[in-house]
């Protein structure tokens, strides 16, 4: 028996009035237009961002539209309602801001950060300018063997060890 893989009431595109079929993409299923590849109409099956609440007397800096805490694919954000109109996003400031300042650029300094698979690294705050990053927690120590001026402290086996970051350097001590 073959399965039909139509939209529900024979849903029309409302670019080119084609009939919109169910497909499969690399984020699941989505809507997309039967005359694929003359018209690229898509729509996302299910709406990924839920307002969970409005900010009273919030004002978007990009459009003068209101701002909410919206659920995403990472988590919670606040984010401008007039979306996709308006991308928006509030940057969270990072609470565990370092004060060593980047090494590469000068300018910046090390924030933490988490990555989409929910690791965390270290990286200069001045991206996409600068982007000096580390994986290890960055210590405020100059290399003696080669003077970068930061340290990465890694923990193994019960031992913490500090280490230059550079690859071309093999300066790693164990410490107490």
């Amino acid at each position: 028996m073959k399965q039909d893989n139509t939209a529900e009431a024979h849903e029309q595109c409302p670019d080119c009035q084609g009939e919109l079929h169910i497909k499969s993409g690399q984020s699941g299923p989505f809507l997309g237009c039967a005359n694929y590849p003359s018209c690229h109409y898509t729509k996302p099956l299910t709406e990924r961002l839920h307002i969970i609440q409005n900010i009273p007397n919030s004002e978007c800096p990009q459009c003068q539209g209101s701002l909410s805490v919206k659920s995403g694919r990472f988590g919670l954000f606040i984010g401008c309602n007039h979306y996709p109109e308006c991308h928006y996003i509030a940057q969270q400031e990072s609470t565990e801001k370092s004060a060593i300042s980047c090494p590469q650029c000068q300018q910046g300094q090390l924030s933490k950060r988490t990555s989409r698979y929910g690791k965390s690294f270290y990286a200069c705050d001045t991206y996409p300018k600068c982007k000096y990053t580390v994986n290890f927690l960055p210590i405020e120590t100059s290399c003696p063997k080669c003077d970068w001026p930061i340290l990465i402290e890694k923990k193994s086996a019960g031992q913490t060890i500090h280490q230059c970051p550079k690859k071309e350097c093999s300066y790693r001590k164990e410490s107490v």
